[in-house]
Parts: C-alpha cells; structure tokens; sequence
C-alpha cells in the first residue's frame, strides 16, 4: 500500500515538472497567425475540430497541443508547424 501511494506521489511530481518544464520551452504564435486572418477562436476551433477553450489555453500556453492538433493548426495557417510552434 505504501509503494502505490509513493508511487503515485512520484509520478504526479514527475509529471507536473515534465510539464512545467515544457511549457516553458515550448512557444506558439498560435495568437499572430489567427490574428493575421482575421479569425476567431471560436471559427479556429471548429475548423480544427476543437473547444473554443482550447484554443484560449493554447494561445495562453496552458495547453501543449498533440502533434496531430499541432499539424492541423499549421495546415489550417498555411505554415510550418515550426512556424507555428517552437522550442525556446
């Protein structure tokens, strides 16, 4: 019982700096892109299949997206996805 609970203790630490550590190194221009069309969150989001609030958290850096989510954003703003999304 004590290993699963020191288990999970490590994991969710573990986990919360490997996030920590990403979203600071990870930078977008999700926000640039959208607002050099002219486009909503709301529009943005339906054209990638996502929540408005997705694309909030993105734009905020909350929200690291998948590689598929990242592919599609890029698609949809004509650019690389290195364009789109970088590493610090």
């Amino acid at each position: 019982m004590i290993f699963l609970f020191y288990t999970f203790v490590v994991s969710k630490d573990f986990f919360s700096s490997l996030f920590h550590f990403m979203k600071n190194s990870i930078q977008n221009f999700v926000f640039k892109f959208r607002a050099e069309k002219n486009i909503t969150q709301e529009a943005l989001a339906q054209k990638v299949g996502v929540t408005r609030q997705t694309i909030i958290a993105i734009e905020k850096g909350n929200y690291i997206p998948s590689v598929q989510l990242a592919l599609k954003l890029a698609h949809f703003f004509k650019k690389p996805v290195e364009e789109v999304f970088s590493l610090q």
